[in-house]
């Protein structure tokens, strides 16, 4: 659509915004580099070394630590956490508990306020300049480069937000398995932590087991069972688990056989489940209308009627 011959086209003026913007963009990697040469290296190393040094320590809290990273990842995460540094004044109390609460249920408890707020600002920069760019080639107003500007700085919550969705869709599919392997392991005898044990051992890896084993930490480092079954239900954040929980702890209160109370639960889980499915289920044919309409009906009415309304308008 836009070739050669359109980039030809572009004037002076044009041509020394797009080359500024690209000299620009040098011009800060450069500076950066001379303002924090040395340090900002060394603080690459370390954090690449520090990653691999605490992956042990990391499992020992029940947590699956992330791969190390590269030397390219470690330098952005440096870039990022020197720029969050400067951001400290915007993180406002209610702000910090907000964005440390879906830390938490992304599984990543050790990201910073600040940064988030960093990453925005990447980010908004990145599309505003792309949004200039694209503006000056199509010949548009540059004001319209804000909407892209306003896109780059909510992208961040976007992709938090689907992320912390992801993780809690994969422990509403685990969980059903896993809460009748629980109730097999109490009907067969053994203890409430004994039994959360084997499901973290014989279960499939995901992010329940994650928070199951730190919730089998949290009991051994000397929390009651109610507190860490508390703490399950606000790490993860899922509805399904909260009512679980809710029930496990009533039932602890007033004495009441466990055994009978996660098979009740258990056959519970597998009711939802089997509802959810049928939601899904019905929800599939109106989802399916848009693509129908506007995919599939215009090619199936060009290949039934192209030839009648050819014939029509140019006879033979």
């Amino acid at each position: 659509m836009f070739g050669l011959e359109s980039l030809t086209d572009l004037s002076f003026a044009d041509l020394m915004m797009i080359g500024s913007a690209v000299v620009g963009g040098i011009a800060v990697f450069l500076l950066a580099r001379t303002l924090y040469p040395e340090q900002m290296l060394r603080e690459v190393g370390d954090r690449a070394a520090e990653a691999r040094q605490h992956q042990d320590e990391a499992r020992a809290r029940g947590y699956v630590p992330p791969p190390p990273p590269g030397r390219f990842k470690a330098f952005g995460g440096a870039f990022v956490e020197k720029i969050g540094n400067y951001n400290e004044k915007l993180v406002k109390p209610k702000f910090e508990a907000k964005m440390n609460r879906r830390f938490v249920a992304l599984g990543r408890p050790e990201f910073r306020p600040q940064d988030f707020i960093a990453h925005q600002q990447i980010w908004c920069a990145f599309f505003l300049l792309f949004g200039l760019l694209l503006m000056n080639i199509l010949r548009q107003p540059l004001w319209y480069a804000i909407a892209f500007g306003v896109f780059g700085l909510m992208f961040p919550y976007i992709w938090l937000s689907d992320q912390i969705h992801k993780r809690q869709r994969a422990i509403l599919r685990a969980l059903p398995y896993n809460i009748d392997l629980l109730t097999l392991s109490v009907e067969a005898g053994l203890d409430f932590q004994a039994a959360v044990g084997t499901v973290v051992e014989k279960g499939q890896p995901g992010p329940l087991i994650e928070e199951l084993n730190i919730m089998m930490n949290e009991i051994r480092l000397g929390k009651t069972r109610a507190e860490s079954l508390r703490n399950l239900s606000d790490r993860i954040q899922v509805p399904e688990v909260s009512a679980f929980v809710a029930n496990l702890i009533q039932a602890d209160k007033m004495g009441t056989s466990l055994g009978k109370v996660l098979r009740i639960q258990s056959n519970q889980m597998r009711i939802t489940r089997t509802h959810r499915a049928e939601k899904l289920a019905n929800e599939a044919p109106i989802k399916m209308l848009l693509p129908l309409i506007g995919c599939i009906f215009p090619t199936v009415f060009l290949i039934l009627f192209g030839p009648i309304v050819y014939r029509l308008l140019y006879g033979g």
